[in-house]
């Protein structure tokens, strides 16, 4: 992990980078940190029943299906893959060669995996077997290395190629293995293959007992979001006009969910289980939504209003384990009191969670302004 105290003003650094990548980031953070519960918090303290449907959008699905809160975290991992064009061609353009690009990957994975321990830990202990050893942070620093490996060593046809293969293997093993027990083909929490096998493979406690959809099988489709992401950043960074731009990656967002809705007739959209078909779907709305923002910040040029945004999008790593690791809520309620106290219990959930958020944000700001970017 690195702590960058830059002498350049916060503008400098922003103009170097892609904005509507910044900004997307922090837009998926916002979620992350607090915003689908602000959002949701707010609605049930109105009372508005008829936007029952978007609250809906905010709670994980129990099995198979897809709301809106499903693909938050699929969105930063196909980022994950835009940033690595990026941070490869900076690199390269340092003079890093391929050994010294594996080895800085690696690290990240390493780093990242231990901190997905302290965040899905607390309070910390030596209880090695209830201990739970598979995180959001772990996936994304494996992922990202095996991305990475892939993303050197090939040219986007090959991506293209890596990407299928790891879809039709998984699909394939999923529904085409045995699992002792169950048979081939059974999708249930107990019977699928991954529960199988991540028992075995991983580690510790295991979320559900005998089952974690964070656990080591489901990285393997979960690199095909990463993957996916580098192709959006391939045509970020090619040289034509940004309109053919936005089109290659509203057409390839289109693409990807229509192939995988047909796919999810066989191999159903899951997000617990990283089905090939929620890859796709996921991925596919991950495209649409870095058109969106390229289109409206980079190319439109409407930039001033996704600056809160881009303030959480630096510091992203950072405010996601102050937000595990720090009891905001606690400072919240205790600077808000007053307000509390001549509210209702529905209004009291929204004027707490407005409060957390605000204070993350000053944290934020208060980073940005002193220079200060946390990156691993």
């Amino acid at each position: 992990m690195a702590m960058e105290n830059t002498s350049e003003s916060p503008k400098n650094i922003l103009t170097r980078r892609l904005e509507s990548l910044d900004a997307l980031r922090g837009f998926d953070m916002f979620l992350i940190i607090g915003g689908t519960h602000l959002i949701a918090s707010f609605i049930e303290a109105m009372n508005w029943e008829s936007l029952g449907w978007l609250t809906a959008q905010f709670v994980h699905v129990p099995w198979h299906g897809l709301t809106f809160e499903d693909v938050i975290f699929p969105l930063f991992l196909f980022m994950a893959g835009v940033s690595m064009t990026y941070s490869v061609a900076s690199s390269r353009r340092k003079g890093l060669t391929k050994r010294e690009i594996y080895w800085k990957a690696f690290k990240r994975m390493i780093i990242l995996s231990l901190l997905g321990i302290v965040y899905k830990n607390k309070p910390l202990h030596f209880d090695w077997d209830q201990i739970r050893y598979v995180s959001v942070l772990g996936r994304i620093g494996v992922t990202g290395f095996l991305a990475t490996l892939i993303y050197l060593n090939t040219e986007w046809k090959g991506r293209l190629y890596w990407l299928a293969g790891i879809l039709i293997f998984y699909w394939a093993a999923m529904l085409f293995i045995p699992v002792p027990g169950y048979g081939a083909g059974d999708l249930s929490q107990e019977g699928n293959l991954a529960t199988f096998i991540n028992s075995y493979i991983v580690p510790g406690r295991l979320i559900d007992g005998i089952y974690d959809e964070n656990g080591y099988f489901q990285h393997i489709p979960a690199t095909g979001l990463v993957l996916m992401g580098t192709l959006a950043g391939t045509v970020l960074r090619r040289s034509i006009v940004d309109n053919q731009k936005v089109m290659w990656l509203a057409g390839a967002g289109i693409l990807a969910i229509v192939i995988g809705v047909i796919w999810n007739f066989h191999f159903p959209i899951n997000k617990h289980l990283w089905s090939s078909s929620f890859i796709l779907v996921s991925g596919g709305i991950s495209f649409l939504f870095m058109a969106l923002f390229y289109l409206i910040i980079d190319v439109w040029g409407y930039q001033k209003w996704s600056f809160p945004f881009k303030v959480i999008g630096l510091n992203s790593l950072f405010i996601y384990l102050a937000s595990g690791l720090v009891d905001f809520s606690y400072t919240s309620r205790y600077l808000l009191n007053g307000f509390l106290q001549m509210s209702g219990e529905d209004m009291q959930r929204f004027i707490v969670q407005l409060g957390v958020l605000l204070l993350e944000f000053g944290l934020l700001y208060f980073m940005y302004k002193r220079r200060i970017f946390i990156k691993v």
